[in-house]
């Protein structure tokens, strides 16, 4: 970018110009010092332009970046434009505010560089939608928008509210704990603990001191006693991960507690009541296990008062996008660190892979991406090689469904990008609104709505 006016350009016309741009634009020289400053950078900081003219850059943005990882700094001394950098400024009223940053260097006449330039576009709007949207769409830590997974989401606050045992199955990956700690966290039991023991990872003895506890001498190293899981849960919920792991005799032993709701430590002979509130999960089929000998049929009916199965991260690609920056947030908040802007690029990658190990593959990815992103921006090369280079590899799914997989996916991400609005999103895709209304029907679409076609209806 060269600063050299146009012929017979005056200084008030490239004002005028930068005025008319809805972004926010300022200049510095090479010491730093704002030599231009737009309407919109007024607007968004709520500094004036005569106030922001000559000042240093950083005494006017206060930004969390300034000292450290400035992009327009970055700019001036690598020589390389940066795009879209997510930060965090301060305005006149102390409020922090995100907003999105690009820079570039500014030439004079002999092609050297005399400063830089920075756009910044306000994010508060776009987050405070987001945020709204998600709340539509977001139970505890699950997020979906896809018919497959809303359909699981919408009952789960009746689920929560009964006392019934509830089988969760599903995929490795596809979020079986993170919907038992949402329906206790939904129950009046969430005030009480949740406690969480993979029934897959223990042989019997090792686990069944584990559930029940166990008392001094009960076997060697038994120096005291300890209490087991259902101790600790009392009141509240138990998970039990991967119950289709577990022996017959253990099978015994717990289907004993799910009918009587009483056990004995191991070791002990005092019995003790339980109660708490069962949720199991399992990645097999134990219907199936249950034909095959492998897992008893009572048992089965005790656990499975009520099933709630979870699709793999195939079968509902339109959450994808909605995932990765759900997924985002939590690792920025986790990290104290501004929120990454998934590139273009790098959404499409996402929404294409299929996903074997799901939402935990999907999680792996993107902090892998976190890491290797150095400008808060995560490209498709940040992504692991397979995310990158591989097409969806639907195997025994028809080509049919995968290309409305694809198309669900486009049309869910072209309404995101819209703020939901379906006028908005057929204009941009090129296509009428009813037939924008018509292909939602047909692929069992039911996206949330803007604010603005709900007080149309």
């Amino acid at each position: 970018m060269r600063s050299e006016p146009a012929s017979g350009e005056s200084p008030c016309h490239q004002a005028a110009i930068l005025d008319a741009i809805t972004e926010g634009v300022f200049t510095v020289d090479a010491q730093w010092r704002i030599t231009s400053f737009n309407r919109a950078a007024e607007t968004i900081t709520g500094i004036s332009r005569s106030e922001a003219i000559g000042q240093p850059c950083r005494a006017v943005f206060r930004a969390s970046v300034c000292d450290g990882n400035c992009a327009l700094r970055e700019t001036m001394e690598r020589g390389e434009a940066i795009h879209c950098r997510r930060i965090e400024i301060v305005d006149a009223e102390g409020v922090r505010r995100p907003v999105s940053v690009s820079t570039n260097l500014l030439h004079g006449p002999d092609g050297q560089v005399v400063g830089g330039v920075e756009t910044f576009r306000d994010l508060r709007h776009e987050e405070a939608l987001r945020k709204a949207i998600r709340k539509e769409v977001q139970v505890g830590d699950l997020v979906a928008i896809s018919s497959a997974m809303r359909r699981v989401l919408d009952v789960l606050p009746a689920i929560a509210g009964s006392t019934a045992t509830v089988l969760v199955s599903g995929e490795s990956g596809t979020g079986k704990e993170l919907v038992a700690r949402a329906l206790h966290r939904l129950s009046p039991r969430k005030r009480k603990p949740f406690i969480a023991v993979n029934c897959g990872a223990l042989p019997d003895q090792l686990l069944e001191s584990e559930l029940f506890g166990h008392v001094a001498g009960a076997f060697t190293d038994a120096k005291r006693d300890k209490p087991g899981r259902f101790a600790l849960a009392e009141g509240g919920t138990l998970f039990l991960d991967e119950i289709g792991e577990i022996s017959p005799a253990m099978q015994v032993r717990l289907l004993r507690v799910l009918q009587e709701r009483t056990y004995e430590p191991l070791g002990g002979t005092r019995t003790l009541t339980a109660d708490v509130r069962i949720i199991a999960a399992s990645n097999r089929d134990l219907a199936y296990e249950v034909r095959a000998g492998r897992f008893r049929e009572d048992l089965f009916y005790r656990i499975a008062v009520v099933p709630v199965h979870l699709p793999p991260l195939r079968e509902r690609v339109e959450d994808i996008s909605l995932l990765a920056e759900h997924l985002l947030e939590r690792l920025a908040a986790r990290e104290d660190k501004p929120v990454p802007i998934l590139s273009d690029a790098a959404r499409a990658q996402l929404i294409t892979w299929h996903w074997p190990g799901n939402v935990r593959e999907l999680a792996n990815a993107l902090e892998r991406a976190w890491v290797l992103c150095q400008c808060g921006v995560i490209q498709a090369e940040h992504l692991p090689q397979p995310v990158q280079g591989s097409m969806p590899d639907r195997v025994g799914k028809p080509l049919a469904d995968a290309g409305r997989s694809a198309e669900a996916a486009t049309m869910m991400e072209a309404l995101r990008q819209h703020g939901w609005n379906r006028l908005a999103t057929a204009q941009a895709l090129g296509v009428h609104k009813t037939t924008l209304f018509r292909k939602l029907r047909l692929l069992g679409l039911n996206p949330p709505r803007a604010d603005a076609e709900e007080h149309e209806r």
